[in-house]
């Protein structure tokens, strides 16, 4: 079983908790990605980026000081977005490391796909942008395939807790034999669920951490989740999608 999630735009360097294992499996690919960057004047990488000019010039200057194999840091403890935080990998026990080890994996629109110990360097580059590279349209032709072939194992289940921009790199590809569900994390308004999206970070942070708990490597024992007031609601769910509902009035 593979877990998918999506990276963070904030990044830090620490490599002091933790030594990095290995170097991610496509850096061939990001090194053309780090060059064809470098090629960019500051206003055309200020556009890919869409941000402001002091991330722009933070980024710039990554970009071109950068080295892919010095000085990394491990994946999971880099990125620092609401989801890592919920999960606080900084905390996890061996057997926690060993599971993510295992079986999470990180999409990355520079990287393509990371373990949790594999080094990295901050960067800025999201899935959707605009990078038209290699005679590539956008990133996603870059990836194609490579990405749905490195997160499917002899199981073929795979659990998406990534954001629609990195998920859709992996079900453009999915096959009949493949079992890929999506957690959904929501309120019921309306008759309707709705998924805000810092709470679903939470949420999904919360989930890698219970998965990593509880070492689970079979889907149904996800439904027992319950954090954050969250229930999996059987009638609004599928084999495709497993629907946790909190309602934010209850007091526990």
């Amino acid at each position: 079983m593979k877990i998918i999630i999506s990276p963070a735009k904030k990044m830090n360097i620490d490599t002091d908790t933790f030594g990095y294992s290995a170097l991610p499996v496509f850096l061939k690919d990001t090194e053309i990605l780090m060059e064809w960057i470098r090629t960019l004047s500051f206003p055309e990488a200020k556009k890919l980026w869409a941000c402001n000019d002091k991330i722009a010039e933070l980024n710039f200057q990554r970009f071109s000081e950068m080295e892919l194999e010095k000085n990394l840091t491990p994946a999971l403890i880099s990125y620092e977005g609401i989801q890592y935080q919920y999960m606080a990998p900084a905390v996890f026990s061996d057997k926690e490391w060993d599971y993510v080890q295992e079986n999470l994996r990180i999409l990355s629109g520079f990287y393509g796909v990371l373990k949790p110990f594999d080094g990295v360097t901050p960067y800025r580059l999201e899935m959707q942008a605009k990078a038209a590279v290699s005679g590539c349209k956008n990133l996603y032709d870059f990836w194609g395939s490579k990405l749905y072939e490195e997160v499917t194992d002899k199981d073929r289940i795979v659990i998406n807790l990534a954001s629609k921009e990195y998920s859709k790199c992996i079900e453009k590809y999915l096959q009949p034999e493949d079992t890929y569900i999506t957690c959904i994390f929501g309120e019921e308004k309306n008759g309707k669920i709705i998924q805000k999206g810092t709470q679903a970070k939470m949420a999904r942070g919360e989930m890698v951490r219970y998965l990593a708990e509880n070492a689970i490597e079979d889907p149904e024992e996800m439904k027992e989740f319950s954090r954050m007031n969250y229930r999996f609601r059987e009638e609004l769910s599928s084999g495709k999608e497993y629907v946790f509902v909190t309602e934010q009035n209850t007091r526990q």
